[in-house]
């Protein structure tokens, strides 16, 4: 159905309306999460931007896909998201525009990831801070629930961070 291989296919479009495309990140580990600021999780922004601080330079990417589908938790528009994040918490990681991560408006990154992977009720995402590790083949995704905390999910990015710097 789609002519998308990976996620280095794809792009996104980031809060300056400019298209970014993930091709620029093939060969790196992408650590993908829908985000909002209204929510009980929202304090995981600081762990992903730790991530992010932690291991940019091995070749980590994060991406923050803010998303307002659950509970009106992301109410803002763009500018307002981005200001909050960096106020807030710092990140300096790259953000979307808002996006949808479920139903007829699913962005394509988020088609592909769930075409990937399946939580404990099917592909759906049920709520904010859902994140996707994909490897540096732009293929293999693991899923991770919302309550995950970022920081135990170092066990699982680090082996892909070798790979990131061989290339």
């Amino acid at each position: 159905m789609s002519s998308v291989q990976t996620l280095f296919d794809l792009s996104y479009t980031n809060p300056r309306g400019e298209t970014v495309a993930l091709q620029q990140y093939a060969g790196r580990p992408v650590l993908v999460v829908n985000t909002a600021s209204k929510c009980g999780l929202t304090p995981q922004y600081e762990a992903l931007q730790q991530l992010h601080e932690d291991y940019a330079d091995r070749g980590l990417v994060v991406l923050g896909f803010p998303c307002d589908q659950f509970a009106h938790q992301e109410p803002g528009d763009d500018a307002a998201i981005e200001q909050f994040c960096t106020i807030s918490y710092g990140v300096t990681f790259p953000l979307s525009t808002k996006v949808d991560v479920n139903g007829k408006g699913t962005d394509p990154v988020f088609t592909f990831l769930k075409d990937r992977t399946g939580g404990l009720l099917g592909s759906t995402i049920k709520w904010n801070f859902t994140k996707f590790l994909v490897a540096p083949d732009g293929t293999t995704v693991t899923r991770f629930s919302p309550t995950t905390k970022p920081e135990t999910m170092r066990v699982s990015i680090e082996p892909f961070l070798n790979a990131a710097n061989a290339g």
